[in-house]
């Protein structure tokens, strides 16, 4: 026998008959049950539009409501972005949010420039990053952020590009966040939660430089020990050193220093030095 003949010989159960009738009338009953919801929540939002925007207030509210982008990653530490030149920058400060907006030739930019977060302890600071970016306000900036009541300061870091900006936020002790990336509008979302919860401060231990106010000899120093993942610390004093670590111990930080002071290129501008995490050093 062929397979097609086994095919056609092929004995079909009698109750399968009304099986398949019992399954075409629930099919049916779902479609009748999809089409009255969809109906339902298309008169309810017309409803509901209706009644909203005869309100003034309302509407007026919405009027004011930023279109809000598609998100493309939530982080705490990284980067994302697109490579990108020109852009300019702006902010947007609400209670614990806030917004870095970008546009190019007053157009807003659909995704955000090349740019890394980095977070870092003693003290406990964000570091932002941005590439691509020639028109940075400074001030605004640093303004629209210490609105916040969860940031304690924010400083600018200088660096060797002029298509390149970077910002410190220092946040206050418990402060946790989340950076969000959005794209079309490209923006960067930082919010801001506190735990709550009581802070023990703890010993940091740092190789450090000696202080120095903010500028290219700052700068210079992030080229000379770009290897090092060197970062800066705003002091007491409001000047501002270079720093590598920081370690638990101060063994750690000896035997990295003994590392870098072994290199030819090594000028013995470093040493060791600790504060309290929830400190700032002299």
């Amino acid at each position: 026998m062929t397979g097609k003949e086994r095919y056609e010989h092929i004995e079909i159960p009698a109750q399968l008959a009304s099986v398949m009738e019992s399954a075409q009338r629930k099919a049916a009953a779902r479609k009748r049950s999809m089409r009255m919801m969809r109906y339902s929540s298309v008169v309810a939002a017309a409803v509901a539009l209706l009644f909203v925007i005869n309100i003034p207030t309302v509407a007026n509210a919405l009027s004011k409501v930023p279109v809000v982008g598609s998100i493309v990653q939530v982080l705490q530490f990284g980067g994302g972005g697109e490579v990108t030149d020109g852009v300019t920058v702006g902010t947007e400060a609400s209670e614990d949010v806030f917004k870095i907006h970008f546009d190019q030739e007053g157009q807003s930019v659909s995704s955000v420039p090349a740019y890394t977060v980095d977070h870092r302890d003693a003290p406990n600071r964000l570091i932002f990053t941005f590439n691509g970016v020639r028109n940075f306000d400074y001030e605004t900036i640093k303004k629209d952020m210490l609105a916040l009541p969860l940031v304690k300061d924010v400083y600018e870091n200088v660096i060797l590009d002029d298509s390149a900006m970077r910002f410190v936020v220092e946040l206050k002790d418990g402060v946790k966040h989340t950076v969000s990336e959005y794209k079309d509008p490209g923006y960067i979302e930082l919010k801001l939660t506190s735990t709550g919860e009581p802070v023990t401060p703890q010993e940091v231990f740092y190789i450090r430089s000696e202080e120095m106010p903010q500028g290219e000899s700052l700068a210079i120093l992030e080229e000379i020990y770009i290897e090092d993942d060197v970062t800066f610390i705003k002091t007491a004093s409001s000047n501002f050193i270079a720093v590598i670590g920081g370690f638990d111990t101060r063994e750690e930080a000896e035997q990295k220093l003994s590392e870098i002071s072994a290199r030819e290129s090594y000028s013995d501008d470093l040493r060791i030095d600790s504060w309290m995490s929830n400190e700032r050093p002299d």
